[in-house]
């Protein structure tokens, strides 16, 4: 039987990779949280559970005794908040990192897949989002964006650790941003913070939505996400691959799915500075670093994921938006979890 462990299995992702695991036959899925869910809760109850701070001084023991008689590892484990103490960030997201793949090798486990992002990547002008960018463009982050940095960093950690351990087929997911429905009140605490009711989505639709012509992503559902991690697995696929869906989301395909009355540009230094003041003045959680993500990213190729692994998103950018939207309206959340990492 094949034995899958996943660190940070009760966020928006890691719920979701649950949902996705559950589905293969002769498979046993073990659960790694720092806070544990309710088991009686789906889709928390076909895992077995431990317990563990990946941050912590004695994790690599505590993950390695875990790991042991894995076929692999999911590493999701990452602390978004809180962003006025980037050392507790850097202790869960970079430490976290360095000790799962510490206990991978401790614990001789032939895979770790570990979650990156499209925010790992070096930025870009505007005219820059205009040719689509490989696994092959560099990986060194946006310098002014914590989020990026810790990133990036573990894209170097897992490089070296590669070249240290050849016999560990190191994997990397780079995905765009992860939408689902279920995430929609943990979404709204990690970047809008208590001061915007989630149901203010239903109060919108008269007017128009002010963001920077720069502002262009890509998203991807969490279920297409979590069968990118089930096929890399599945298939002992090494390397990076970029996860998104389609069509690339800007300002006026934003809106329509809000259901507003359209986009109007606005400056880019306006909005950040806007952010800049009302995160230090501590009335949302959203520092400006997240700004000059949205402005800079890449806009990714998939066609690797296409190609080697099979891979596609069933859903489109902007059903996944949608059903965000729709989970901020009704007030949704993940049943039964714990605090959202990565």
């Amino acid at each position: 039987m094949t034995r899958v462990v996943v660190v940070g299995a009760t966020g928006n992702v890691g719920t979701a990779v649950l949902r996705r695991l559950a589905a293969e036959q002769d498979l046993q899925v073990v659960g790694v949280a720092r806070r544990l869910p309710d088991v009686h809760t789906a889709p928390y109850g076909d895992a077995v559970w431990h317990a563990v701070d990946v941050g912590a001084p004695d994790a690599v023991s505590q993950l390695a005794a875990v790991f042991r008689g894995a076929d692999a590892v999911i590493h999701l484990a990452w602390a978004l908040q809180p962003t006025h103490d980037i050392p507790a960030q850097h202790r869960t997201n970079v430490v976290g990192t360095a000790n799962v793949l510490a206990a991978v090798a401790a614990a001789e486990v032939p895979q770790v897949v570990v979650a990156s992002s499209v925010g790992a990547y070096r930025g870009v002008d505007v005219d820059g989002k205009r040719d689509r960018k490989d696994e092959s463009w560099p990986a060194d982050g946006i310098p002014t964006a914590t989020y990026a940095i810790h990133k990036a960093a573990n894209e170097r950690a897992m490089d070296a650790f590669a070249r240290e351990h050849p016999e560990v087929v190191v994997t990397r997911l780079r995905p765009g941003l992860i939408f689902q429905r279920a995430a929609a009140a943990e979404i709204r605490g990690l970047f809008l913070g208590k001061l915007i009711p989630m149901r203010a989505v239903r109060w919108i639709q008269w007017a128009v939505l002010p963001l920077p012509y720069a502002f262009v992503f890509q998203a991807v559902h969490a279920d297409d996400v979590a069968d990118a991690y089930w096929r890399v697995v599945d298939q002992r696929a090494g390397g990076a691959f970029n996860i998104a869906a389609s069509p690339v989301l800007t300002p006026p395909r934003i809106a329509a799915v809000l259901g507003m009355r359209g986009a109007v540009r606005v400056p880019f230094r306006l909005i950040r500075g806007i952010v800049t003041l009302t995160w230090r003045l501590r009335i949302q959680p959203t520092d400006a670093g997240w700004v000059d993500i949205a402005a800079s990213v890449p806009v990714m190729s998939t066609e690797r994921a296409r190609t080697e692994l099979g891979w596609e998103a069933r859903h489109r950018s902007t059903d996944a938006l949608g059903e965000l939207v729709a989970g901020f309206a009704d007030g949704t959340s993940v049943p039964g979890s714990g605090p959202l990492h990565g």
